[in-house]
């Protein structure tokens, strides 16, 4: 057997009691918190296009955050 193809022979692993939060479909070891590749490369490309963002709390004075406690 050629080296290099063992990951083909892994078997998805069921997660008891997770589910896939793109499809919900039971999660599998393998692509943990997801159910497929399919499910976690659609939630990456959701972060990349911006579908997902984490918000911040901008300064109103647009200057840098925390330089008043540094003096």
């Amino acid at each position: 057997m050629e080296e290099g193809k063992d990951e083909d022979l892994v078997i998805d692993i069921p997660v008891s009691g997770h589910r896939c939060p793109i499809c919900g479909k039971e999660a599998v070891q393998r692509y943990k918190p997801f159910c497929s590749k399919r499910c976690a490369d659609i939630d990456l490309n959701r972060w990349f296009t911006g579908v997902y963002h984490i918000s911040s709390e901008e300064s109103s004075e647009g200057g840098d955050q925390g330089e008043e406690g540094n003096q």
